[in-house]
């Protein structure tokens, strides 16, 4: 088996830029998406929440219907 061949200091610091450079890129992507996905969320509960309240009035107006048919 041949020994380990040392790194050169400049791939080094390359791989760790773009580590350190990826990260913060992370980061800030994040901070920039984060208020576009909770605003995302709020509608869809408020369409969800429209969806029941329609759902229940269609129940309730089939039961009162069927009720007074019978």
């Amino acid at each position: 088996m041949i020994p380990p061949v040392e790194v050169s200091p400049l791939i080094k610091f390359c791989r760790y830029s773009a580590l350190l450079l990826g990260i913060i890129y992370g980061a800030r992507r994040y901070a920039y998406l984060k208020p576009i996905a909770a605003e995302d969320r709020r509608i869809e509960a408020e369409e969800r929440a429209k969806q029941e309240e329609l759902k229940r009035i269609a129940k309730a107006l089939e039961e009162g219907i069927f009720c007074k048919c019978v």
